[in-house]
């Protein structure tokens, strides 16, 4: 059913008096939490804003969740029941140069399924989602609107070879990774520019050691053993270059990028207690930023740009003054969680949703609720189970007209 979710700050309202109209041009922010389970196939959603689980998706195999860049759709990754799911977010934007309305309906779990051997990474660009299958020798392209529409009109963009790789989607053309000719369960050696029929356009780019993407601004990086391979648009094929680590840094590279949002930079692991700082405009592009202890997850702030967190193994969560290039302040949230045991352990995941940060707490079942503006935790949302990785997806936005105070949001699992 179609509905427009009210304000906080008039809900209590709108129970006593349900009929009366809001209203014209109102402003409306949502905020919702998407969280999969460690070990069961389960996906929550939950209300960012008061805690409310708002529906509980049930799918094939423990998820790990990815959200496009609109925030309209989450894709639920399941890689021990090799098929990907689609969901719905509910909250959808639509620009009007000087403000963007905002629709809201129910979370849904869609009909649409992509299938095959061992699901990988998954990128998204400008509404156009390219999803990697490390078993197939192609990638899956397609746009969010057809996943919206429920329709599979899906492009497979050949990749030569099984692997585990990316592709990043441009237009008519897609970035690929170059499986290790010698190998190809070793990581690949390089990229290439193909158009959507796997025709090579260009010369390969060397990127020993692939792993690790991300896009930040107009630029898109994978992460190599000698540096990042950056790639933009400028015209019709994307144009490929190598960025070198500085000789000033210590051995070592990084395999997990984070683009931000608000400016231009990369953030990435560089061994196991270091982050590291690309601002790829810069000509001293690397810096290195010592954590206390070792790294568990890390996230960007897509609001407040100059920030980022990092929950490293002693139960505290970080915050990185990317500007700075350091370590501004530290609160501990939960328990210590080493880094040593299985890579896939339960351990804390972390999601930003409008004044709010989320760290995951999955041994305790919960999910710690900390002010971004004061660093200080404020709240706990109790979930079932072992609730570990997380998405957030919201914002606000204006609605027009009058709309009936019985469209609240329901708060009853949906299956």
């Amino acid at each position: 059913m179609k509905k427009r979710i009210l304000s906080t700050s008039i809900s209590a309202l709108l129970l006593s008096f349900s009929v009366m109209p809001a209203f014209a041009d109102e402003d409306v922010t949502a905020w919702r939490l998407f969280v999969a389970d460690h070990d069961k196939p389960v996906v929550n959603v939950i209300d960012a804003l008061d805690g409310d689980r708002l529906a509980t998706f049930n799918v094939k195999g423990p998820a790990n969740l990815y959200r496009s860049e609109s925030g309209a759709t989450v894709f639920a990754i399941q890689g021990s029941a090799n098929v990907v799911s689609t969901i719905s977010s509910g909250i959808a934007f639509h620009d009007h140069g000087d403000h963007a309305d905002i629709d809201i309906d129910d979370a849904k779990l869609l009909p649409l399924e992509l299938t095959g051997k061992k699901p990988g990474h998954f990128v998204e660009r400008q509404g156009k989602i390219a999803q990697w299958f490390d078993g197939e020798d192609n990638a899956q392209i397609l746009g969010e609107s057809a996943v919206l529409k429920g329709q599979k009109d899906i492009t497979k963009v050949n990749v030569v070879a099984p692997h585990h790789g990316v592709a990043v989607p441009y237009d008519n053309y897609a970035v690929v990774s170059i499986p290790n000719p010698d190998d190809a369960s070793k990581r690949p050696v390089g990229a290439r520019v193909v158009d959507l029929q796997g025709k090579k356009v260009g010369e390969d780019a060397l990127c020993p050691g692939l792993h690790g993407s991300a896009g930040s601004g107009d630029t898109f990086a994978l992460s190599c053993e000698t540096g990042l391979l950056l790639i933009t648009q400028k015209n019709a094929a994307p144009v490929i270059r190598h960025l070198p680590y500085a000789k000033t840094l210590p051995e070592g590279s990084t395999s997990t990028l984070i683009g931000g949002k608000g400016m231009q930079y990369f953030i990435g692991n560089y061994g196991p207690d270091r982050i590291i700082l690309v601002d790829p405009a810069e000509a001293n592009s690397f810096r290195l930023v010592q954590l206390p202890t070792r790294r568990v997850h890390f996230v960007v702030d897509p609001i407040r740009a100059r920030f980022a967190y990092v929950f490293t193994e002693d139960g505290k969560l970080n915050q990185i003054d990317i500007l700075k290039g350091e370590i501004t302040r530290s609160v501990r949230v939960t328990d210590p969680y080493s880094m040593d045991g299985h890579w896939n352990d339960p351990r804390p995941r972390i999601a930003v949703a409008d004044n709010k940060i989320f760290v995951t707490d999955p041994l305790k079942s919960n999910i710690i609720v900390l002010d971004a503006v004061s660093f200080k935790k404020i709240s706990d949302i109790s979930v079932e189970g072992q609730p570990f990785n997380i998405v957030a997806v919201g914002g606000s936005g204006k609605v027009h007209g009058e709309h009936n105070g019985q469209e609240g949001h329901d708060h009853a699992a949906h299956q």
